[in-house]
């Protein structure tokens, strides 16, 4: 059946027939229903969407999509870019492949979704396919993914992603600092273990907030300082300690995710070092 999927897919790229264009009124998000291939099942169905995030939810899955997407940007290289997609909780009904060049490699496999895991690839590696798995009830199938693109620029100063628990070099604390989403100094007041979701979440008392998104840190309870918290992959092994910490990462599917994250007085020789060279990327008032 995939191979007569994949090649209704390339007649349609030939031809222009057997599928519908679909773009988004927000070009971000797309939700369509399976439905309208009732009568014909090997439809192939293309979707456009031109965000940096959003979302894809699928009711009644049959046939199959293709996603294109590419940034927001008409300068931007779209080659330069790793796209991460995380499937929704429940999400089933569909196989999820990366496709290039009428090959594809098995991405999320319908009925082995695990939500707490975020699957990534550069854009020149391919693009997405998901294609409907023979069901006898579709009435009760949803497949949905939120989806992030990010520049590979950003993805190798901020390794959150990218290689989490490796510890940070001189230079990547000081970009980190620059092109972080958060950034402040502050102190671990407990570590949890979420095992369902192979996550730590970090509780952090913030002595002070250079930059934040999406209010991660707020107003501390006790009227004095901050506080949040910020979650990191439970195998790092983070547990909770005393002393100051620079703590930068970048918001990662709606949640706050570590970067680098090293002693503040580490920190502060580190930039002074750079200082005194002339090589800070940016400027930060430290102690």
């Amino acid at each position: 059946m995939l191979r007569r999927v994949l090649l209704s897919v390339f007649m349609v790229v030939l031809i222009g027939r057997g599928t519908s264009l679909q773009y988004n009124s927000d070009m971000c998000n797309w939700k369509g229903s399976g439905l309208t291939h009732e009568s014909h099942r090997k439809d192939v169905e293309q979707v456009y969407l031109r965000c940096s995030e959003g979302s894809v939810e699928w009711l009644y899955p049959t046939g199959a999509l293709i996603i294109n997407l590419r940034p927001n940007t008409i300068t931007s290289d779209s080659q330069h870019f790793t796209v991460c997609i995380k499937p929704f909780p429940g999400s089933n009904g569909a196989n999820i492949y990366l496709e290039k060049t009428g090959e594809l490699n098995l991405l999320v496999q319908d009925g082995d979704h695990q939500p707490h895991r975020a699957h990534c690839f550069s854009l020149n590696q391919g693009g997405l396919f998901i294609e409907a798995t023979p069901q006898l009830d579709i009435s009760r199938k949803i497949t949905g993914f939120q989806y992030e693109l990010i520049s590979q620029r950003t993805l190798s100063d901020l390794h959150a992603i990218s290689d989490p628990c490796r510890p940070c070099s001189d230079t990547e604390v000081l970009l980190a600092v620059c092109i972080s989403d958060f950034v402040v100094k502050g102190s671990i007041s407990e570590v949890k273990s979420d095992s369902d979701q192979q996550e730590s979440i970090i509780n952090i008392t913030v002595d002070k907030l250079y930059r934040q998104k999406n209010k991660i840190f707020r107003p501390s309870r006790e009227g004095h300082g901050w506080e949040g918290h910020i979650k990191t992959p439970l195998e790092c092994g983070v547990k909770a300690g005393s002393g100051n910490f620079l703590f930068t990462g970048r918001m990662h599917f709606g949640e706050p995710r570590l970067g680098c994250a090293p002693r503040y007085r580490d920190f502060q020789r580190i930039y002074q070092e750079a200082k005194d060279k002339g090589l800070n990327p940016c400027d930060i008032i430290t102690d």
